[in-house]
């Protein structure tokens, strides 16, 4: 009776101490932190991936920043140049096609007039284009100024040609900048064997294969975890 009595009390001392174990965990809930970190640490010496589409965008917005960002720095200066000229030929034909369009009014304003025309406004004709109103030779003013109008549309022309084109070579750099020339790229040649016989019209012969192998980048540990 005695040892009965012993265990129910031991066995009440156990519940009792569960429950306020229960009651503790309750109020006061234990947070436990999970390990997350990757086995693998990052290697700082590997090369950053380029993006493309910031080539592409810098490109876009100024001529020559996509290759700034590809570091083709050597391509700047001529990017500068396909783009630059043109833009410099448009605004010097757009001049002189308004100096001949000028000189064309004041011959079609004062053709007739008993006058002739005003020192004023002789004078705004450009020193090159004076003989022709003088003699009133409007014919070759309006040659002239319909070269300088067709050399204009030209020169805008080419300056959105080339401005696509600096688009395209930096957006083509910064997608080889990414393309595998590693050590992981291999080429393989198989060694002749039985399985290599091939059966053709004059009967079995040798065979030769050619494998291209594109591993993926292999990770190590570079240091172990507690």
């Amino acid at each position: 009776m005695n040892m009965a009595r012993f265990f129910l009390l031991v066995i009440g001392l156990l519940s009792l101490h569960g429950i306020c174990c229960g009651q503790k965990t309750d109020t006061l809930p234990i947070i436990r932190k999970q390990h997350t970190e990757s086995p693998y640490k990052i290697d700082t010496l590997a090369r950053h991936s380029h993006n493309p589409r910031k080539a592409t965008l810098y490109s876009t917005f100024f001529p020559g920043l996509g290759q700034i960002y590809n570091r083709k720095y050597w391509k700047v200066p001529i990017v500068w140049a396909a783009v630059g000229i043109p833009a410099y030929l448009y605004f010097d034909n757009k001049k002189w096609y308004d100096r001949c369009q000028y000189a064309i009014s004041v011959i079609d304003t004062y053709q007739g007039s008993a006058t002739g025309v005003p020192d004023s406004v002789f004078k705004k004709v450009d020193p090159k284009l004076q003989p022709f109103v003088t003699n009133g030779d409007d014919n070759s003013l309006r040659n002239y100024r319909n070269e300088y109008r067709k050399d204009e549309d030209y020169s805008i022309l080419f300056f959105i040609l080339f401005w696509g084109l600096n688009i395209v070579d930096a957006t083509v750099d910064a997608h080889l900048m990414n393309f595998d020339v590693g050590n992981e790229l291999s080429l393989h040649l198989d060694h002749p064997s039985s399985n290599a016989m091939v059966r053709g019209p004059m009967g079995p012969g040798m065979g030769l294969s050619l494998l291209v192998d594109f591993h993926k980048p292999k990770y190590k540990a570079l240091a172990a975890l507690p």
